[in-house]
């Protein structure tokens, strides 16, 4: 099986399949089962600095989105960072460590915005032997009013102070976790790598509200008649998660900072597109708080399996979607596909004719006996059709060959350039 060995900003493990700071990382029990069914590393769940106490509320935390299947999609968190003693969380990450030397251990943190609160508590997690730290600016509620979390993460000025206090009272890796309820990740992660940041992990939880009880009239999860919003995570996050890691993949100013991947890992493949996109690791919540630990035992087989199948090793998949990854004018407007459908494969249902006729170009045609037929001088290759096919592979797009005419606008394939001379481009229909 291929080496999935990785060493993230000089933090050795196993596989790059860490534990996100959240419940399943709350306390030594979870964090022991955890190694023990495989996970190449944790991050600690957030702790806080000596002073009022955490309270969580004893009802609802977690608000949910489910597919059709019931398949769980999403979950909203309104849980704080833990409520345990500082001092037992402490203890109890000593020994871990000390049990699993081999193991990432990352410690969380939020801390009042002040240097002496940040030198004091990084004090006592380097006496812990813990091997790095990630600075929490990302929890979107419950903190933010505090001027911690998102309230930090959110101003970049705030996010290159703490980070290089921590910098210069620690000699700790440290982690950098940004928020995505920004109108940019750029500025955050620009400022982080200013700070002296180690990594970037991302994406923190997403702002949201999951559903209101239309009898009660409160947003959902509901604590005696009243909700509120919480940070959103799970499957349904994965693409926002993907494109901020890109984003800072491929940004002149943080290219090389390292990247920890998190946003709706659930299965092997979701792991290897964000290493393709430039995260170093991946760190997983929700999968294992719907499975449980040894889901990790699939993500490690069938990352191995897939390195061995392609016969590269994983330090060659990470970034390598990087570069293809390109600004819309940048897409190459000479390819020209047009959906084709398997009369074999085909059930008959007829979605793809209904989502076309009705919401997009008319391009596929019921015949006699409800056959579906695609008319190539309408179809603008938009994929809805192969979307909501309910048979995998029945529709598929082919691309026609250079030189071809495409019924359609009646051009050959590949007479223009680019985008400068594009038909649709309003600056070519103006010179013309």
């Amino acid at each position: 099986m291929a080496d999935l060995t990785t060493r993230f900003v000089g933090i050795k493990s196993p596989n790059p399949f860490w534990l996100a700071s959240a419940p399943p990382t709350d306390k030594e029990y979870n964090v022991r089962r955890a190694f023990e069914a495989g996970w190449g590393g944790v991050v600690w769940k957030t702790l806080g600095s000596e002073g009022p106490p955490i309270v969580n509320v004893s009802g609802p935390r977690y608000g949910a989105i489910w597919g059709a299947d019931r398949r769980l999609l999403g979950l909203n968190n309104i849980e704080l960072i833990t409520d345990r003693p500082l001092e037992v969380n402490l203890r109890e990450i000593k020994q871990v460590k000390r049990d699993f030397p081999d193991r990432a251990l990352v410690v969380s943190l939020m801390v009042p915005c002040d240097e002496d609160s940040w030198k004091a508590i990084l004090r006592a997690v380097e006496d812990t032997g813990a091997d790095g730290v990630e600075l929490n600016f990302g929890c979107p509620h419950g903190m933010a009013e505090r001027g911690m979390g998102s309230a930090v993460g959110q101003v970049p000025d705030y996010v290159e102070m703490v980070t290089r206090w921590v910098k210069t009272h620690s000699r700790m890796p440290c982690i950098v976790k940004l928020t995505p309820n920004v109108t940019s990740i750029l500025p955050p992660a620009e400022a982080a790598m200013r700070g002296g940041a180690d990594a970037v992990s991302l994406i923190n939880t997403v702002k949201s509200i999951t559903g209101v009880d239309l009898d009660s009239f409160a947003p959902q999860p509901m604590i005696d008649g009243r909700g509120t919003h919480g940070g959103y995570c799970g499957p349904a996050v994965k693409p926002i998660a993907l494109n901020m890691v890109a984003e800072i993949a491929r940004n002149p100013a943080t290219r090389g900072l390292p990247i920890s991947g998190i946003g709706g890992v659930t299965t092997w493949r979701d792991a290897a597109e964000f290493l393709a996109l430039g995260a170093g690791n991946v760190q997983v919540c929700t999968a294992a708080m719907t499975y449980g630990f040894r889901i990790v035992q699939e993500m490690i087989s069938g990352l191995s399996q897939y390195l061995d199948d392609k016969g590269i090793a994983l330090s060659d998949l990470t970034g390598r979607a990087v570069p293809n990854f390109v600004e819309w004018q940048h897409l190459n407007l000479n390819h020209v596909t047009k959906a084709r459908i398997d009369q074999d494969a085909c059930i008959k249902c007829g979605r793809c004719y209904a989502a076309c006729e009705d919401t997009s170009h008319q391009a596929i045609l019921m015949k006699p006996g409800r056959v579906f037929e695609v008319n190539d001088a309408e179809c603008v290759a938009c994929n809805l059709c192969v979307n909501v096919c309910p048979v995998e592979g029945c529709i598929d797009m082919v691309t026609l060959p250079k030189g071809a005419v495409d019924p359609r606008t009646g051009r050959e394939v590949g007479d223009f350039a680019d985008w400068t001379t594009h038909p649709n481009n309003p600056m070519a229909q103006a010179a013309e």
